[in-house]
């Protein structure tokens, strides 16, 4: 259907050919009532009142701002636009606050809804889910976690020298450490899960346990401080934030003194 040509001759239009043309140029083109009005000639209210005759139901208010984001018709109103550190952390902090304050019952509630989404997932769409994941880590492997880019972004917003995903730098070892803090002799390790939890299995949460260990004594035995950030939260941007106070009340800790040699370990 050509469908300026076809809004030329609306109010000539049968009611079947009416409700082929507004369906063709609402619901597939997703053209909006406004537009779709200046094509015919006339007023929103007209077609929509039309539309609302012939069975087509109107995009709600939050789907027809989806549809112009999509449709380029209009900018989100945050788009370009960088907010101010106080009023991210004000707005993390209200996001938390509204999870803090909910009820052990709602909490479960919420918890149940995941899992009934996940369960009602057909076999292909787990499956890429899945795949998806690997993906993930194996990304994470090359580029960093989500938690060790936001943090290497912060701490050199702040002018600290730091050194990302560094490798084959202490002495005969082909070692690679997340950040390494220059000017503060510090490495800082980020452990997901998987450090912690049997996300892999017991036999490869024991090997990297022992990894872990064997990266502590390294680091340790080279004079240099260690702070391992230990990720026991989901991503959100108030865990981010928490992490990031904690992190730099260490750093400024050690800006004052280098610690003594049984005050280098720090755990987060």
């Amino acid at each position: 259907m050509n469908i300026e040509k076809t809004a030329k001759k609306y109010f000539s239009l049968t009611e079947e050919k009416k409700e082929e043309f507004l369906t063709t140029a609402y619901i597939t083109e997703k053209i909006s009532w406004i537009e779709i009005a200046e094509l015919v000639g006339t007023y929103p209210n007209r077609v929509r009142r039309d539309a609302t005759k012939l069975g087509i139901a109107s995009r709600n208010k939050a789907e027809a701002q989806r549809v112009a984001l999509q449709e380029g018709r209009s900018k989100h109103p945050t788009e370009g636009k960088e907010r101010e550190e106080k009023t991210k952390r004000k707005i993390s902090v209200a996001q938390g606050e509204v999870w803090d304050n909910l009820s052990a019952e709602e909490k479960l509630e919420r918890s149940e809804i995941g899992k009934g989404s996940w369960e009602n997932k057909t076999p292909e769409q787990k499956a890429e889910m899945i795949r998806k994941g690997g993906d993930a880590i194996r990304e994470a492997a090359k580029t960093g976690s989500k938690l060790e880019r936001f943090l290497l972004g912060e701490l050199t917003k702040r002018k600290y020298k730091v050194q990302f995903h560094r490798v084959h730098w202490l002495k005969n070892q082909k070692l690679e450490t997340d950040l390494f803090v220059e000017d503060l002799l510090t490495v800082i390790e980020v452990d997901g899960p998987s450090h912690f939890e049997p996300v892999w299995g017991e036999e490869n949460l024991k090997k990297n346990q022992r990894s872990d260990l064997e990266k502590t004594a390294l680091i340790l035995n080279e004079g240099l401080a260690l702070i391992r950030i230990k990720q026991k939260k989901r991503i959100s941007q108030r865990y981010l934030r928490e992490i990031l106070d904690d992190l730099l009340n260490v750093l400024e800790e050690f800006k004052k003194s280098f610690p003594k040699e049984n005050k280098r370990y720090v755990e987060l």
